[in-house]
């Protein structure tokens, strides 16, 4: 889901992670196995009877498109099995649905299938995956353990 609040604004260099942070993903097409797949005929006709229906051939581009989006890796079960249900809504949109056109448009940015999208989402594609950032401490300062026990060994003043 879309974090809420204003859009978010590229982050100052840090050391730390911070809550609500951007996901970065490797930016090539996701290969992996997809634990569901589109049917090969959508059950219901448009006019809600259960009747075995072909894709529309552009719904069928839609789904190759969306499942091989970089940012397929980062979904579960769940998420997948939206993207099928919103296929059957892609599916009606490009039957001329304009309701589905809605519905679709919402689900779209949901899944994170445009730029603008995934900037909401905050994930954001990658030449390369860097390393997760850490706390880096500088060599010149020194350890609070350090001046603890210079103060309880004392210089005889207690």
């Amino acid at each position: 889901m879309p974090v809420t609040g204003p859009k978010p604004k590229s982050t100052p260099k840090q050391n730390l992670v911070v809550a609500h942070d951007w996901t970065e993903v490797e930016n090539r097409p996701f290969t992996g196995k997809r634990p569901v797949s589109l049917p090969r005929y959508r059950r219901i006709d448009a006019e809600g009877r259960m009747a075995p229906q072909p894709w529309e051939p552009l719904t069928k581009t839609w789904w190759r498109i969306i499942s091989s989006m970089p940012h397929c890796s980062l979904w579960s079960p769940a998420d997948w099995m939206f993207a099928v249900d919103t296929a059957v809504v892609a599916d009606n949109a490009h039957r001329g649905s304009t309701p589905a056109a809605g519905e679709l448009r919402q689900r779209e940015r949901i899944l994170g299938t445009t730029i603008d999208a995934r900037r909401d989402l905050r994930i954001r594609y990658v030449a390369k995956v860097s390393e997760p950032k850490v706390a880096i401490v500088p060599s010149s300062v020194r350890s609070i353990d350090d001046r603890r026990r210079r103060s309880t060994e004392g210089d005889g003043a207690s």
